[in-house]
């Protein structure tokens, strides 16, 4: 998987290798209501897969939030 070199990603891959975890969701909310996500996998199947599962959580948040 080629590196990712946006800050959000970084974020997401430094708290994945902290928690030990080979993917991550972040799930981000703002002061104005704006809701968005970070996902981040260690392969580059893993990061499909993380950004396959955030699609979903994320469709399903706007879909009630």
């Amino acid at each position: 998987m080629s590196f990712n070199p946006s800050p959000s990603v970084a974020l997401a891959r430094d708290i994945a290798q902290n928690l030990g975890k080979d993917q991550v969701i972040i799930i981000t909310l703002d002061a104005a209501g704006r809701v968005g996500y970070i996902s981040y996998g260690k392969t580059k199947s893993l990061c499909e897969d993380a950004k396959r599962l955030a699609d979903v959580a994320f469709d399903a948040i706007r879909k009630v939030y």
